[in-house]
């Protein structure tokens, strides 16, 4: 089916950011349709990475940031027919007349039209208002340009004690990265524990005696009060107590980027951009994907954030398809994550126990510690399991602290509260064993099990 519009032309769409969300929402775009125009915008120099993976260039494990670039400019040209425009900002949005302005790296103006427009911004990293937060040394960890900057840096000024601000997973990943860079590294949290977001404090612990054991120097419920040094970080101030610092990382978390939004008259909802199921904002012809728009909540149905590289490709590739002509909806989402951090893999899904508690959600916590493997078999490692459940047994959340195969678990655990599974349908699922791979009782199932003795 050739797209035309009204005056018999090409249609044209034009896509604002070039992260997960921009990309997937142009792919998709091309895959169901070969004759749209598909243009993308971005200011950035380089495309087509995951800054997910940035941490782990810091440690070592990926030997280069050249190593997570997947696609040039040239690429989509020429495999998929996409135009990317690199190193230049749109500026504004004429939504009455379909048309932005852009400035490119030369400082040139100039305005493109569009019959369909893509807002993929993403999210901007959010830096405290604190005292000598642009000294040289301060860092955000954003894009592959930060990472190299950090590097640089690092080697530069021959950097020996870092400091590390959130502790999130960004947070933690870097700081660990930068542990095996050789530096000493302290990290920084204002919440009473690491990972808030997706743990409860007790599966959190867990994983910061494992960051203190590997030398990672921790202090929570403090917020950093001030950067200390001349032209560049020489210290930091930390509730009453100095310490000193070569380099601070803001790992901060970061807020919707939304302005152009706003200059393009579309609705603005409770934390970013308001969209329905298809990804339209509350101009028809304009949609918004990824770290800028906002979601609806699977458990609660309350508007919420959903930061997440897999959100973002999912949102692109229910827009693309329906700005193709193919009907497509976005569901409401369980913000599962997962990180590695040294040995130690992280997961959740859902709700946890601290989230319920103060929505005042009733529910019932099922515990299990087991091993990946039969425990006669070389190589097993622990792995701890929580399970929230509502108090008619369904499931609703889970968390999972271990050695390995953590993702795998999320993954099984989102989909059965996606599709409402109780505590003994869990105890009575078909899970697979064989002694490399897995324990004959398989944890998830013993997680339900301790909360089916609760429930009955």
């Amino acid at each position: 089916m050739k797209f035309k519009t009204k005056n018999g032309e090409d249609m044209r769409v034009v896509i604002i950011g070039s992260g997960a969300a921009g990309l997937t929402t142009a792919s998709t775009i091309r895959r169901y349709n070969k004759d749209i125009e598909v243009v993308v915008i971005t200011k950035e120099r380089e495309i087509a990475y995951s800054p997910c993976a940035i941490p782990y260039v810091i440690e070592g494990t990926i030997k280069s940031f050249d190593d997570i670039v997947m696609h040039t400019p040239a690429d989509y040209k020429k495999e998929r027919n996409i135009d990317v425009i690199t190193e230049t900002a749109v500026v504004d949005v004429d939504s009455k007349n379909n048309k932005i302005k852009c400035i490119d790296k030369n400082g040139n103006e100039f305005e493109m039209n569009y019959d369909y427009l893509v807002l993929a911004m993403g999210a901007e990293p959010f830096i405290p208002p604190i005292e000598g937060k642009d000294l040289k040394g301060v860092f955000k960890v954003r894009s592959i340009e930060d990472g190299r900057n950090i590097l640089k840096y690092i080697e530069e000024e021959k950097c020996n004690k870092a400091v590390v601000v959130g502790a999130g997973a960004i947070g933690l990943e870097m700081a660990y990265g930068l542990k095996c860079r050789g530096l000493d590294v302290l990290v920084v949290e204002m919440a009473p524990q690491v990972l808030p977001r997706f743990l409860d404090p007790d599966m959190a612990e867990r994983v910061q005696k494992y960051l203190e054991k590997e030398g990672i120097k921790i202090i929570l419920s403090k917020p950093l009060e001030k950067i200390i040094g001349e032209e560049k970080v020489e210290a930091v101030c930390v509730g009453d107590q100095v310490y000193e610092a070569d380099m601070v990382i803001m790992a901060t978390g970061v807020r919707p980027n939304i302005e152009l939004a706003k200059k393009a008259g579309c609705k603005i909802g409770k934390f970013a951009i308001e969209v329905n199921e298809k990804m339209q904002t509350s101009i028809p012809n304009i949609y918004a994907v990824g770290d800028c728009v906002e979601v609806v909540d699977f458990i609660t149905g309350e508007k919420t954030l959903s930061p997440f590289g897999t959100t973002a490709v999912r949102q692109g590739k229910v827009a693309g398809k329906n700005i193709a002509g193919i009907d497509a909806r976005f569901y409401p989402v369980l913000n599962s994550a997962v990180s590695k951090i040294g040995e130690l893999e992280i997961g959740g899904t859902g709700l946890t126990a601290f989230s319920a508690n103060l929505k005042r959600i009733p529910i019932v916590i099922g515990r299990a510690k087991g091993l990946t493997r039969a425990r006669y078999y070389p190589g097993g490692k622990e792995i701890e399991i929580k399970m929230i459940f509502s108090e008619n047994g369904t499931v609703f959340g889970c968390q999972i602290v271990g050695g390995e195969r953590v993702a795998e678990r999320i993954d099984a655990m989102s989909i059965a509260i996606f599709k409402k599974v109780n505590a003994e349908e869990i105890v009575n699922m078909e899970f697979c064993y064989a002694p490399p791979v897995s324990m004959v009782n398989e944890p998830l199932s013993l997680a339900a099990e301790d909360a089916l003795k609760k429930l009955l």
